[in-house]
């Protein structure tokens, strides 16, 4: 019998968190509190005990339609002084990098520059750019083009190592989603001529990494391979839940285990599966979904430890990380079935070791999942899950592996990773929690510490009837926007984690979809302008004055009716330089799409102009590219789309240089 590694924290994890959501006058009742109970820190003690703790947990949350949807139809040693040399000089550019979360914690994104080069992976191929000449020095073809699905490919550099996130063979969804398809992580050297060095190939749905220094964590999902029986005529639900909580209490252990294989620089090929003793759950999980998280050092490559992976019995979708800490919080599955709430001990005797115990018998969530129900009747009313997400986190301060660290939950749901910001010890979390009818809601930012996700405060009843839209942390500042048909920004005093406090309140039509901290005092507002009915008009730029907490006030406006940005939803998309206080973000109008150019200052936006790439050619019809990413390299404003590069003056606009990919 193999010993499991015991994670980091013994003590309770998290004590009941609540939703204290206050009506505001006039408005709907808030949506009832939500008593969550205790979530402990709890590891196995076995392989055994790993196996009957899996498939019981996992018979519990199973459907009569498997694991994906409620039918048929919806199937839904530390690195961070060891970065490689890349022969930098003095004359290397000044050039902004990746706008990123949080700072010294890069993210993935399609292209990366360090001053003297800039690297993009696209169609498959890799290309280093020389910023001096504007020529390609070098390409490196990593898989062929994907024939019909263009396939974005996402960077992480250090020095002279990349690692490319490949999505070969499938579609990249939108960043609030994981992306599907088979996804393969290369690691390449970018010195002299670039070469290959390894790959990895992890089994499951690739979610979002994190480099610090030369150390990245990849952070994968994945849900258990159970074959289950086919539909069989005539079976109602109850019957068809009692054949498939039968098959899961016969899978084995691999079932649930992750595998992953890494190919060397020669084409040797070696598979790997996350040892059971690498596995830890908190107190409450379902068992239908596993978070593993590889560890990548692309200063010293992989070593005989492989990826180092650590495996979380928990669901996650939002990354977010420090320059210590990984969180992945994991959103209510509004996606995934409405269990159907049966005893587990109705199901067959069929496997070949009894459950488990349930650990914690005496918690409200356990034993809401053992409800007694009527086996004869054919259509159980079913209960839907509380709308409450789950956090949990893994210290990276120390060398090799993360350490599974503590668990919690809170009332709602994310918007994104800037809806999470860890600050002096403490986890901020900003949530909307609709009440069980959909009839009204309210927002939340919990405060919890950092050590176990317990709470220490909250302040609650932002936006009445309405959902957070964006969020932002700025030190011990906090701003929230909410929005229905008007767009309340919120102040908030966090100084306090015990009593944190709204300080201003300000109503605009319309709303920002993502914030970004300008000069001091200053906020700048990505989003979408509205009638007071709600309706969304344009893309709109604001300037908020925030330097004074009690009255935030816009002082600038640029409006551009009929049309939208990436930046909107994908934060990379944006670039401000504050030296100049040039703006950069993509436009995507009716007729034409392109890279709107704003200068921003202390008192106002103010429109550049818009850059435009040459037109291309798909199936023989002319089309404009859309602009994705901006650069500022020296004195000029690198653009890209997925048919080049284009270089324009970063003052006049006046266009430098085309670099097709070719």
């Amino acid at each position: 019998m193999r010993t499991l590694i015991r994670t980091a924290v013994t003590a309770t994890a998290l004590v009941a968190v609540t939703a204290a959501c206050t009506a505001s006058p006039g408005g709907t009742a808030p949506p009832p509190k939500a008593g969550l109970g205790a979530v402990r820190l709890v590891a196995y003690d076995s392989c055994e005990e790993l196996l009957s703790g899996l498939r019981e947990h996992t018979a519990r949350n199973v459907t009569p339609y498997g694991l994906g949807s409620s039918n048929p139809m919806m199937a839904m040693e530390d690195s961070r002084a060891a970065v490689l040399p890349n022969q930098r000089t003095a004359t290397t550019p000044e050039h902004s990098t990746t706008n990123v979360h949080e700072a010294g914690v890069d993210e993935p994104d399609l292209v990366k520059t360090d001053g003297d080069r800039v690297i993009t992976v696209t169609d498959g191929t890799l290309r280093i750019i020389d910023t001096a000449t504007r020529k390609i020095t070098a390409t490196l073809e990593l898989a062929k083009a994907n024939t019909g699905v263009v396939a974005p490919s996402d960077l992480l550099v250090a020095g002279d190592r990349a690692l490319v996130l490949l999505h070969d063979g499938g579609m990249m969804a939108a960043r609030t989603f994981a992306p599907s398809g088979d996804t393969r992580y290369v690691l390449v050297d970018l010195a002299a001529e670039p070469r290959i060095l390894s790959s990895v190939r992890a089994e499951g749905t690739y979610l979002d990494a994190r480099m610090v220094g030369s150390t990245v964590r990849l952070v994968i999902r994945n849900q258990p391979e159970i074959m289950f029986p086919q539909w069989q005529e005539g079976f109602v639900d109850t019957e068809q839940l009692k054949v498939n909580r039968a098959a899961v209490l016969r899978a084995p252990i691999e079932s649930w285990l992750p595998e992953f294989e890494i190919t060397d620089a020669s084409g040797a090929v070696t598979k790997h599966t996350v040892d059971c003793e690498r596995v830890s759950h908190p107190a409450d999980y379902t068992g239908t979904s596993l978070l593993t998280v590889h560890t990548i050092d692309l200063a010293r490559g992989l070593t005989a430890a492989g990826t180092d992976p650590i495996s979380l019995a928990a669901d996650g979708d939002i990354v977010y990380g420090t320059g210590t800490s990984l969180y992945v919080a994991s959103n209510p599955r509004w996606w995934l079935p409405i269990i159907l709430r049966q005893p587990i001990e109705d199901t067959p005797a069929t496997s070949d070791a009894p459950p488990a115990a349930d650990p914690t018998p005496t918690d409200p969530s356990v034993t809401a999942t053992a409800t007694p129900l009527d086996t004869a009747t054919p259509s159980p009313e079913p209960s839907i899950p509380p709308e409450e997400t789950e956090v949990h986190r893994f210290d990276i301060a120390a060398p090799g592996p993360p350490a599974y660290v503590a668990s919690g939950k809170v009332p709602g749901r994310l918007l994104n990773q800037y809806s999470l910001s860890e600050y002096e010890g403490h986890l901020r979390v900003a949530t909307t929690l609709n009440s069980p009818d959909g009839r009204s809601s309210s927002s939340t930012v919990h405060v919890l510490r950092a050590d176990t996700l317990a709470k220490t405060g909250e302040v609650s009843g932002l936006g009445e009837g309405e959902r957070i839209y964006s969020v932002r942390f700025i030190g011990a500042v906090g701003y929230c926007v909410t929005f229905r048909q008007v767009d309340p920004l919120y102040t908030l005093d966090l100084r306090d984690p015990a009593a944190p406090r709204v300080t201003g309140e300000l109503k605009i039509t319309g709303y920002s979809a993502y914030l970004h901290p300008g000069a001091s005092g200053r906020l700048i507002g990505i989003g979408q302008e509205a009638s007071e009915q709600g309706r969304t008009l344009g893309t709109q730029v604001s300037l908020f004055d925030v330097s004074d907490p009690a009255a935030p006030r816009r002082l600038s406006q640029f409006f551009q009716k009929e049309s939208g940005s990436e930046a909107e939803w994908d934060p990379h998309a944006f670039l401000y330089w504050p030296k100049t206080g040039l703006a950069v973000i993509p436009l995507t109008q009716a007729s034409e799409s392109g890279a709107l150019v704003l200068r921003i200052d202390d008192s106002g936006v103010s429109r550049l102009g818009m850059i435009r790439h040459p037109a291309q050619r798909q199936e023989g019809d002319p089309y404009q590219p859309g602009i994705q990413r901006s650069l500022v390299i020296g004195d000029e404003l690198w653009t890209v789309s997925h048919g080049g590069i284009q270089v324009n003056d970063a003052t006049t606009l006046a266009e430098r240089a085309w670099i097709p990919n070719r």
